[in-house]
């Protein structure tokens, strides 16, 4: 009888890092990635002495200064005589406003426009195409530019409200003032205030703030878990109880009473003197970049809505007609959350670039955190290598919550294959 014997284990031998295609594509990896480290490291190293030559070695001390520049729109309380790391943060609040109210609005805009392109309507299709075609073939540089010149242009100066022979008036009972030096909308004040939390690096927060946010956390997931009650009752009855009345009440009503207890009103902008004062300023700056940035990023955005929507077979609409749903339910209940697979991932792309474009606003005088940080700091302290790269990691840090954010919805509104 023949035994079968194991044939003898092949012992390694250096040569095998490279002719064996077990190791080598780990080798390759390993030589690349070494290579990269040694010339970050000479870079560095060599970058490091050049400054230290020129007398500049490499420090973040500047920031803990008095910046002695004023900013013009302020989310939080701001002097001149704050430090670099203040009016760093002030510029980083308005950047994250521009992005919030851009990506917003430009995706109302976006979804909207994308599924007029579709219409059956001859001008409304032909209208929406010259839209798209408008806007994102011209420079959004050159759209900020031109929103700017429109509202100091054509919007009236505060004096046009002044007096019995006034050509502009306020407007919802005399609480906005829409003028050229900008909007004027009631302001949000609290007799019973629970004060300021005090923070490092003369930063503070509102705790009332914080109280109404962590209040509004508390109502949607109390909301969330009213949905999924009523989502189990659907599963097991067939019957899905009215639910909205409930889901409504846990948000609302805890808002109104924290509002009440603090003794929520509003502070109304008035006209004194040669201009507008109380309530909240939203300069022009900031509505010609949040205006033209969304105009811009809207147009990219229907196109990616309208590839979503075509890419959806023909016959889920026949269906749905066939149930007999009205097309504007089918639009909102069948196509769009099928296409939500095929829009979210470029939808990614738009509101990051939205993000950083917001970083032209130096060009109508928007405070943000290039125009702080970047712009008038760097020139101030001539700390020009430690402002890029604070300003490079604030850019990375914000593209990256983004797309984190948006890549976890696109998990939860994938198609689940089975």
């Amino acid at each position: 009888m023949t035994m079968m014997t194991a044939p003898p284990k092949q012992t390694f031998r250096v040569g095998m890092l490279i002719h064996d295609t077990r190791y080598r594509s780990l080798t390759i990896q390993i030589v690349v990635l070494s290579a990269a480290m040694l010339m970050a490291a000479w870079l560095i190293n060599n970058t490091i002495q050049n400054l230290a030559v020129l007398g500049k070695p490499i420090s973040f001390g500047f920031l803990s200064s008095a910046a002695q520049y004023d900013i013009n729109q302020m989310l939080v309380s701001y002097t001149n005589q704050d430090t670099h790391l203040r009016a760093a943060f002030v510029g980083l609040l308005n950047t994250l406003l521009v992005a919030v109210l851009g990506c917003a609005l430009a995706t109302v805009l976006g979804v909207l426009i994308g599924v007029l392109r579709l219409s059956k309507n001859w001008l409304v299709a032909r209208l929406m195409t010259a839209y798209v075609e408008i806007f994102r073939n011209v420079p959004v540089l050159l759209w900020i530019v031109f929103a700017m010149a429109i509202l100091i242009e054509t919007l009236p100066t505060p004096r046009d409200f002044r007096g019995e022979e006034a050509t502009a008036s306020m407007l919802l009972g005399d609480s906005i003032a829409i003028t050229n030096r900008g909007v004027y909308i009631p302001e949000p004040l609290f007799s019973r205030s629970l004060g300021d939390l005090p923070l490092p690096g003369a930063v503070a927060i509102s705790l009332d703030l914080v109280a109404i946010l962590a209040l509004l956390a508390g109502g949607l997931a109390a909301s969330a878990a009213i949905r999924r009650r009523a989502e189990r009752i659907q599963n097991a009855t067939g019957k899905r109880p009215a639910t909205w009345h409930l889901r409504l009440g846990v948000i609302v009503l805890p808002q109104a009473a924290l509002l009440a207890a603090l003794g929520f009103h509003l502070g109304y902008p008035e006209l004194r003197g040669f201009n507008f004062q109380g309530g909240i300023h939203l300069r022009n700056s900031l509505l010609a970049l949040w205006l033209a940035l969304s105009f811009y990023t809207a147009a990219f955005i229907a196109e990616i809505v309208r590839a979503g929507i075509l890419a959806i077979d023909r016959g889920q609409t026949e269906a749905a007609a066939a149930l007999g749903l009205r097309p504007g339910r089918i639009m909102r209940l069948v196509i769009l959350p099928q296409a939500l697979r095929v829009i979210i991932p470029p939808l990614i792309s738009q509101y990051l670039n939205l993000t950083k474009n917001s970083s032209l606003a130096i060009a109508v005088g928007y405070m943000d955190i290039t125009g702080t940080l970047g712009g008038i700091t760097l020139n101030q302290t001539g700390r020009e290598l430690e402002c890029v790269l604070l300003l490079m990691l604030v850019y990375l840090a914000i593209s990256l919550i983004i797309s984190a954010v948006m890549n976890w919805y696109n998990a939860r509104v994938r198609l689940v294959e089975r």
